[in-house]
């Protein structure tokens, strides 16, 4: 409701209210305090901005600013700076764990074989008699994980050490061509 009554004042102000709304506004001036004042608040910011003169800025300010920004060495392209094989290996070690995994767990799947009328030779599993227990308390899925687990730790080390040996953004050392 404020907004709409500060935008009904300033058209009021500058002239473009219409008829009707103007005779609204003035009954509103003449019977609201809150209007009133919001009125003479806007009335003393339209009369400041009148009288006072707006500073143009220099000629030479775009190019000062942009000197200005030249001092410092803008950061590379995230394709200059990210090691695209590093990500191509993480990608690969992932690949092969979930490959490896999805290889036990099949392995571990007691098919039956079962024939009807209609089909000769069907091969079936039972989802309800899977055994997730034996699967996962197995000494080779610890393995796994552990492997896993250090894989991971390191990687994060990795990150976090290259995190320390780089400099803050907006101060990178100058080089030949900066």
């Amino acid at each position: 409701m404020d907004q709409e009554m500060e935008l009904r004042l300033w058209e009021y102000i500058d002239g473009k209210s219409s008829t009707d709304e103007k005779a609204v506004i003035d009954l509103l001036l003449a019977e609201n305090q809150v209007w009133q004042s919001k009125f003479e608040e806007l009335t003393a910011v339209h009369t400041i901005l009148r009288e006072e003169e707006l500073d143009m800025p220099s000629l030479r300010f775009t190019k000062k600013v942009m000197e200005e920004i030249a001092k410092y060495q803008v950061a590379p392209a995230t394709k200059d700076y990210i090691n695209k094989n590093l990500v191509r290996g993480i990608a690969a070690f992932f690949m092969v764990m979930i490959t490896g995994l999805l290889i036990y767990v099949i392995s571990q799947l007691h098919w039956t074989v079962y024939s009807s009328d209609k089909f000769p030779q069907k091969y079936h599993f039972d989802v309800d008699k899977l055994n997730w227990g034996k699967m996962l308390n197995n000494t080779y899925v610890n393995i796994f994980m552990g492997i896993n687990v250090i894989l991971a730790l390191i990687l994060v080390d990795r990150y976090v050490q290259g995190k320390k040996n780089t400099p803050p953004r907006g101060h990178w050392p100058k080089g030949d061509n900066a």
